[in-house]
């Protein structure tokens, strides 16, 4: 575990510190509350040890302090706190506090050795939780069948892009994909197919985009969304380009279109420039899918430009 050890006295900080680091855990010290602060807030510990008393700030407002600093959603951090004098009326501030459990002081390397074996198995569960907390988010974001985000995820992340382009003043563009007649596609073809040929159109979408930043999601049965930060109309058009070429270059046989005679893609791209009319995420998103109407409208495998 990481330990963060916050003692005002040198003797037993330095006592303390070696029965922690003996019992194979990592320790990171502070000498006052103010200075455990920082110190929880950079290294996130496992575990904190807080002297009850020290001078400006006590272990009790300490621990306050430290609970109202955690991040929203992280996980309980054990506090336990280190005191020569324990009572009732002290077990109970400390707990109201936000602290765990009490060690009385001077600390024996026993009793010390025995609070963190169980510590060290509530980090080990908290870990555990963290990492399938994590798994499940990842999946509740993720469609099933192409491994791209899902339109809930998008919406999500176009709201938050719009508020970032706003305090940032960049551009922020947006790119909307249609497969051509696929409903035909599936028909004549079957389902398998076109489940098939769904996870290759999201894979050549993906390998097209260049930056981390930039974000495709499965919008809707056949259709694809990809948000691009700090992207202007002209980079949103050469990306758009790439990947309905990408699309002609997979060369899936479709003889039910009159498209082309392989799947292809109809797309509408739509740009928000800070600055200009007011206007909101929802009307960008109207504009590229009036965009990609045009472009079906005016013969498919196409890309089409609509301004807000």
């Amino acid at each position: 575990m990481k330990v963060l050890l916050v003692e005002d006295s040198i003797a037993s900080l330095q006592v303390t510190q070696k029965f922690v680091e003996d019992a194979g855990h990592t320790v990171i010290t502070a000498r006052d509350g103010e200075q455990g602060i920082q110190q929880f807030l950079t290294y996130s510990p496992d575990l904190v040890l807080l002297d009850v008393n020290m001078p400006n700030m006590d272990g009790y407002r300490c621990a306050q302090r430290i609970r109202e600093n955690c991040q929203q959603g992280n996980l309980w951090i054990p506090i336990i706190f280190l005191s020569a004098e324990i009572t009732e009326d002290a077990i109970v501030k400390g707990i109201d506090s936000g602290g765990d459990d009490y060690l009385p002081k001077p600390v024996t390397q026993r009793v010390l050795s025995a609070k963190l074996r169980a510590m060290s198995r509530i980090a080990d569960m908290r870990k555990e939780l963290e990492a399938a907390s994590a798994r499940l988010k990842r999946l509740s974001s993720i469609d099933g069948l192409t491994q791209l985000y899902n339109r809930r995820h998008f919406d999500e992340v176009l709201e938050l892009e719009w508020s970032r382009a706003e305090r940032t003043q960049e551009p922020l563009s947006l790119i909307l994909c249609d497969i051509d007649h696929f409903k035909a596609f599936n028909d004549n073809y079957g389902h398998i197919a076109g489940d098939d040929a769904l996870v290759k159109t999201s894979q050549t979408i993906m390998h097209t985009l260049q930056r981390p930043t930039d974000l495709a999601a499965r919008y809707g049965g056949e259709e694809f969304a990809i948000i691009l930060p700090s992207t202007p109309t002209v980079g949103a058009m050469v990306v758009a380009e790439q990947v309905r070429k990408a699309m002609d270059a997979l060369a899936i046989p479709h003889d039910y279109t009159d498209a082309s005679n392989i799947v292809s893609m109809s797309i509408g791209v739509s740009s928000y420039y800070p600055g200009q009319a007011e206007s909101s995420f929802v009307e960008l998103l109207d504009a590229a899918d009036r965009g990609l109407y045009r472009a079906k409208k005016n013969g498919r495998n196409r890309i089409e430009m609509q301004p807000l």
